[in-house]
């Protein structure tokens, strides 16, 4: 029976899955301690066959696959997991790649009682040629563009909200429970909410490192983060105490500047401050996009990054008014 059980959701992952895989075949914790479960969402772009056909060729390390027919990522880890034979998990994610000793540090801070999910660090990288995937990549380790999570921009060791995908003790399930499938999104914060309201340790560890390929257009970053944004006001709800103040940011400005362009019809001091508003808004970004061209000599970031970081508060904020505007409808009727 193997120690660990890497768990993956999936779903039309054909171009990074084979990464993935290959990242996990070079880890340094034995092979033969580790099984690998993919939960795929019947995939239709040819993952399967990757995945099979990669199996045949590393028979060495343990690779399954279970059906996933709902298609979203809580219903997904909890197939992997009822299949899971390992007594660690470590959950990863079809867009990642994680470092050559992922598996035996994350294993290793849980042996050491550190925490009772341990994780670490993003590296994100551009989810495809061009300046558009690279400027999305920066915008989604930039500060301004996430807030300051510990597994985006760094830090010392410690205990922390959340982490990115995690590894735990399978037990902990026995006092936890499976993750959430009425949640579509936000899983992982949600889980870990749970964690810590049980008086456990969600623990950050630097040295835990893996690749996060970022989506690759900004039509898929506004995809991405209009589900961010709707369904944490439904996990907000549900742990009203994890809410931290930077995330009433984005919903704010979409309120005020909606709020001023209203008001701005009758009133010209409503006109007055949404032209300031906008305009402090667009040089904070274009400082941030000349900065990071800079940094990395793209010019196409000049443009690109601060198109990105609007995209993400923009979808973020708008799909968090909507959710909360429909749950305010739905009490009401």
């Amino acid at each position: 029976m193997p120690q660990v059980s890497i768990i993956i959701p999936c779903y039309n992952e054909q171009a990074t899955i084979r990464l993935l895989l290959d990242a996990l075949y070079a880890q340094v914790f034995a092979r033969s301690e580790m099984e690998v479960i993919i939960a795929d969402g019947l995939s239709t772009d040819g993952t399967r066959a990757e995945i099979s056909a990669w199996g045949i060729a590393h028979p060495d390390l343990i690779i399954r696959i279970v059906d996933n027919p709902k298609r979203v990522i809580p219903a997904a880890l909890n197939a992997a997991l009822r299949a899971a034979e390992g007594e660690i998990v470590v959950r990863l994610d079809a867009h990642s790649m994680p470092e050559h000793d992922y598996v035996a540090r994350s294993v290793q801070a849980l042996r050491e009682g550190r925490g009772d999910n341990v994780g670490g660090v993003w590296r994100i990288q551009p989810g495809a040629a061009g300046w558009v995937a690279r400027s999305i990549a920066v915008a989604a380790a930039h500060p301004l563009g996430v807030g300051g999570a510990q597994y985006r921009v760094g830090g010392q060791p410690q205990a922390v909200d959340t982490i990115p995908f995690g590894a735990y003790y399978r037990n902990l399930i026995e006092r936890i429970g499976f993750y959430d499938e009425t949640l579509l999104s936000n899983e992982d914060y949600e889980y870990n909410a749970r964690i810590r309201r049980a008086g456990g340790v969600v623990w950050f560890d630097p040295q835990i490192q893996s690749t996060y390929f970022a989506r690759s257009t900004f039509g898929k970053l506004a995809q991405q983060y209009w589900r961010y944004g709707y369904w944490k006001l439904q996990m907000l709800r549900r742990y009203p105490n994890t809410i931290r103040w930077r995330q009433g940011l984005p919903p704010a400005f979409v309120l005020s500047v909606f709020l001023m362009s209203l008001l701005a019809i009758w009133f010209q001091w409503a006109a007055w401050l949404l032209l300031l508003e906008t305009i402090f808004y667009s040089l904070v970004l274009a400082v941030v996009g000349l900065q990071s061209a800079v940094r990395v000599r793209n010019a196409g970031l000049v443009i690109g990054v601060p198109l990105a970081i609007a995209s993400m508060h923009i979808s973020w904020g708008v799909a968090f008014l909507w959710s909360f505007g429909k749950t305010v409808l739905r009490r009401a009727g």
